[in-house]
């Protein structure tokens, strides 16, 4: 349902004259962006571009509040429509923040509610090319753009800072993703394109953008990091080391090799996941999975759901909830999946889905360790094994295929969260 516009925001202090346009080296047009909305990371707020039916071109700034009662909805238009291209971002004190184009130069803007209007703060601008908003970052208070250049990438501090934009690292290589490793706003894994290899890395905020590998499955391969949950380590990956373009999972500085497991491999499909359950702390095989999963391009088939685990031997396909801003949703602790959707007859909703779960076999992780637990393939007929054989062994992995232990890798001697 849409509810009136929520009280006036508290009184925010008036912004400090916005600092010159800051040059950087990227001289590349920035693409759209086709995310449903923006999640912060605790759940509590959403931010989307919205558009009045019958009016294409007027697209403005829309807030969700999702961690009341009830969901509702707070329109922030400006003087004048955006464009489809200007991203949006929420923050966690319910301001929303804007990133708009005017040439080269990337301007950034806070919204706020104020009554029947919309207050603005300006923050400043970057004058560059190509630059995107990274996902909210956990503290949800500062908020972070990436640059990304052919020999050099540059990330920025562009909300939450003292005066406007600052620069904080340049990272050698093109890089591009954007996935945050611990609970703080200090460790960003980014995927680095260099000689011609794109590999994983960490890069550290508080160390001057200090950077160390974090996932190398093959010396020849293209790994990249999609996400990765900070409480049980639970990493998913996207690589071609075991010949094609795979899905695989493995653990923040665990041990073991990681897993291509065949469940994920749905031919003719695109499989993307968006969200992890989080607090499974130490047992990364329970984790709820979120997938987004396309039919074919120009098939179409559209946009439907996918449930999985590491543990589970297969995908659980549902039906997307009508309106669903695909690709979009996030996690309760207690395994329930939450999906935003706006319909003509209700403009705000979130539909919620209970995870898979996990057999009584599987329950506690003192009965299924880490050490003990995969995923079995399919048979060649893309059935599940007979309940009464032993299930397959995944197909062989390339050697070292590993992620890069976390504590292992060179943060200036400092463990992942000193």
């Amino acid at each position: 349902m849409t509810a009136p516009p929520a009280p006036t925001a508290p009184p925010v202090q008036p912004a400090p004259p916005a600092p010159p346009p800051v040059r950087a080296r990227i001289r590349v047009r920035t693409p759209a962006r086709t995310a449903g909305c923006t999640i912060t990371a605790d759940g509590s707020y959403a931010a989307r571009l919205a558009r009045p039916a019958g009016a294409p071109d007027s697209w403005y700034p829309e807030r969700w509040t999702l961690g009341s009662a009830e969901p509702f909805t707070v329109p922030l238009p400006g003087n004048q429509p955006e464009e489809p291209s200007t991203e949006v971002l929420p923050m966690a004190d319910g301001r929303v923040l804007v990133h708009r184009v005017v040439g080269e130069r990337h301007i950034f803007t806070l919204l706020y509610p104020t009554g029947p209007g919309t207050g603005e703060v300006p923050l400043g601008a970057v004058e560059c090319g190509e630059l995107t908003l990274l996902p909210p970052a956990p503290g949800g208070t500062r908020a972070y753009a990436l640059a990304p250049g052919a020999r050099s990438s540059d990330v920025w501090l562009v909300a939450g800072g003292a005066f406007g934009p600052e620069h904080l690292a340049a990272v050698p290589g093109r890089c591009s993703g954007g996935v945050w490793l611990d609970g703080t706003d200090r460790l960003l894994a980014l995927d680095r394109e260099l000689e011609g290899r794109t590999k994983t890395v960490a890069v550290d905020l508080e160390r001057d953008g200090e950077v160390s590998p974090l996932l190398q499955i093959a010396e020849d391969s293209d790994d990249r990091l999609l996400l990765a949950d900070a409480g049980s380590g639970l990493l998913l990956i996207r690589s071609d080391a075991p010949g094609d373009d795979r899905l695989g999972w493995g653990v923040l500085g665990g041990t073991r090799p990681v897993r291509f497991p065949e469940s994920l491999r749905l031919p003719d499909l695109t499989v993307t996941p968006f969200a992890i359950q989080p607090g499974q702390v130490l047992t990364p095989e329970a984790c709820g999975v979120a997938l987004r999963i396309d039919g074919p391009v120009g098939g179409g088939g559209g946009s439907w759901l996918g449930l999985w685990r590491p543990a589970a031997r297969q995908v659980q396909q549902l039906a997307a909830p009508s309106g669903w801003l695909t690709g979009s949703g996030w996690w309760t602790r207690d395994g329930e999946l939450c999906l935003p959707y706006a319909t003509g007859a209700a403009p705000c909703g979130v539909a919620r889905v209970t995870g898979p779960t996990a057999p009584a076999a599987e329950a506690r992780p003192e009965d299924a360790p880490h050490e003990a637990i995969g995923d079995a393939s399919r048979d060649a007929a893309g059935d599940l094994p007979h309940p009464s054989q032993p299930p397959p062994p995944d197909p062989p992995a390339p050697a070292a295929t590993r992620p890069v232990p976390l504590q292992q890798a060179p943060l200036g001697g400092r463990a992942a969260g000193s």
